[in-house]
């Protein structure tokens, strides 16, 4: 009898809890709600050779440091210089709460060498999203406001899309499904190429080009997310895995009552693509598992492949920089107060670089990459 009343007012208490929690306004401090499985533990060494121009009097960089939440645990950071010994500031940007390490070499002779030495468990995180039980809000409170702007360098909302919103969603259904058709759209009209990246989640650049590389898929998503009233960012992270540069971003979209969900519209794109090519597969199988890939976009999903770096767009490093970063991808440079170009070692075109990186990474198991390989989606179908 006494078990019995335990599990009941333990049930009692879940409700509650539950309820408490969809009826609280929305906070953009809320932890991921996503459902997290299948973790992963990295031992990553991350390594940024920066070249600053003949004659710099100052370099600065600044990298970020990544922080532990609800889908990754940071075990072990450790920073170094080579070949001078520089001891870098480490603090937090104000508008989003962003950490960096911030280093300045005086007078540098040839390259920099700035290493990262990295212990963090990464989880898979599924929200598992239910249309019907979303919850659309009327009026978001003032702290939702930098999620909302339409005026940055990265994410920028005009009257373009404005008009093709009209298009896309002419009729509104709830904030969930809304996003989707936005991204359906870019899947159905974007092609991913190096050669025509922003380098910086330009959604104009997304918008005049229709191609560019993942931040420009997302950046556009997250402009169109702003036409319809919702909060979005930009998150850039590490994929954990041999890549030319291991920098990847991510969509987030805030949609209540889950709160921060991620999205990942560019290799979902990816993966359709090779499924559509594999000869094995019948049409029946290639039309389930590109509805199931779209299935785990559309509820949320967040791989252990990655992990998060940076959150939002268009803000001001500590301590300040020329100007403020549109996103920052593996690190941000600046040489007597000019901005260093961003390197894409994708680009087939491109040869010269200010900086790059190198990275290795070793995993307490072997885990498949799920924008890559289409089996992970039949598993999970069963």
């Amino acid at each position: 009898m006494l078990r019995r009343l335990v599990v009941t007012a333990r049930l009692i208490l879940a409700i509650v809890c539950s309820v408490s929690a969809a009826d609280a306004e929305p906070s953009p401090t809320q932890p991921y709600s996503g459902e997290r499985s299948n973790p992963v533990t990295y031992d990553m060494h991350l390594q940024v050779v920066v070249t600053a121009p003949y004659k710099t009097k100052q370099l600065r960089v600044w990298m970020p440091i990544p922080q532990s939440d609800h889908g990754q645990e940071v075990l072990v950071s450790e920073l170094s210089t080579f070949p001078e010994p520089v001891k870098p500031s480490i603090s937090s940007e104000p508008l989003f709460g962003n950490r960096f390490a911030y280093f300045e070499f005086a007078e540098p002779q040839g390259a920099m060498i700035i290493s990262h030495k990295l212990k963090i468990k990464v989880w898979e995180l599924n929200w598992k999203i239910d249309s019907t039980s979303v919850k659309p809000i009327a009026q978001w409170p003032e702290s939702f406001q930098p999620y909302l702007r339409s005026e940055s360098q990265a994410v920028v909302v005009d009257d373009r899309f404005d008009r093709l919103i009209q298009e896309i969603v002419p009729e509104r259904r709830n904030p969930q499904l809304d996003l989707f058709s936005v991204m359906k759209f870019a899947d159905r009209t974007f092609k991913y190429d190096h050669s025509m990246a922003s380098l910086k989640g330009s959604s104009v650049h997304a918008l005049e080009q229709r191609r560019g590389h993942c931040s420009d898929y997302h950046g556009f998503c997250a402009a169109m997310g702003r036409v319809m009233g919702q909060p979005t960012r930009i998150t850039y992270g590490i994929n954990t895995f041999p890549k030319a540069s291991p920098s990847h971003c991510k969509l987030e979209a805030f949609i209540a009552p889950y709160g921060w969900v991620s999205f990942d519209v560019s290799e979902t794109q990816k993966l359709t693509n090779a499924i559509r090519s594999q000869a094995e597969l019948s049409d029946d199988e290639k039309d389930k598992l590109v509805a199931a890939a779209h299935n785990r976009l559309v509820r949320g999903f967040r791989d252990n492949t990655w992990f998060v770096q940076t959150r939002g767009s268009d803000y001001d490093l500590v301590p300040k920089a020329s100007g403020r970063v549109p996103v920052v991808r593996t690190i941000y440079a600046e040489a007597d107060g000019q901005p260093l170009p961003d390197p894409d070692p994708s680009s087939k075109s491109e040869t010269k670089f200010s900086w790059m990186t190198s990275q290795r990474f070793a995993a307490d198991r072997t885990v498949p990459y799920p924008f890559a390989d289409w089996k992970t989606l039949k598993l999970a179908d069963h």
